[in-house]
């Protein structure tokens, strides 16, 4: 009885140790000596200031700036600690409400815009804090912001593209546009009009 109480006492310390303190250690070391940069959260840096992670979508309303995927998370939008999807089916009239508001903000504010919306604007991410937008969606808004900044729409075609993320091997996934980066990027443009800028709102 006693030999048996000690193995087993014996075998849970054991695991503890590795599962709790080797293994914990061994993949935080491998993970800061091979992929440092995503180990520690994937952060954007501007001037050597964090303004966000490429991981994780932010909140931008501002009609001279690109516009995110709509974020479902509480008790804000893009709130990294509570990650999380309306959970509305595609039959629930909630969600056709919702969509329909998203729509017609969109519109108002590119009322010229007569394309059909990218669905990627209207309808959130299953985690709520999806960073990226695709292509289609990017284009979309390229009117508004060109009209509301007084940018060329061709330099914002061209921002799009040199923001564009390809998928894996050319084939594993779908080409996104990380809406921080290319966010940055355009605000790069703004401060070479109005050197006085010096920040990105959001």
């Amino acid at each position: 009885m006693m030999g048996d109480l000690k193995s087993t006492l014996l075998l849970f310390l054991l695991l503890v140790v590795i599962t709790g303190l080797i293994y914990p250690l061994t993949m935080t070391g491998v993970g800061q000596l091979l992929f440092p940069h995503q180990a520690n959260g994937s952060l954007i840096k501007e001037h050597g200031r964090v303004v966000g992670s490429a991981l994780i979508g932010q909140y931008f309303r501002e009609p001279e700036y690109f516009w995110s995927r709509p974020s479902a998370t509480s008790p804000m939008p893009y709130n990294a600690a509570g990650s999380s999807a309306s959970n509305l089916g595609p039959n629930n009239p909630v969600l056709a409400q919702h969509v329909a508001a998203r729509v017609k903000a969109l519109k108002a504010a590119d009322p010229a815009e007569k394309g059909r919306v990218p669905v990627d604007l209207v309808t959130s991410s299953a985690s709520g804090l999806d960073p990226d937008i695709s292509i289609a969606a990017a284009r979309y808004q390229i009117p508004r912001i060109a009209k509301a900044g007084g940018l060329d729409p061709t330099v914002l075609q061209h921002l799009v593209q040199e923001n564009t993320h390809y998928p894996l091997l050319g084939y594993i996934g779908e080409p996104v546009v990380n809406v921080l980066k290319l966010n940055l990027a355009l605000h790069a443009r703004y401060a070479q009009k109005h050197p006085e800028a010096n920040h990105v709102t959001h």
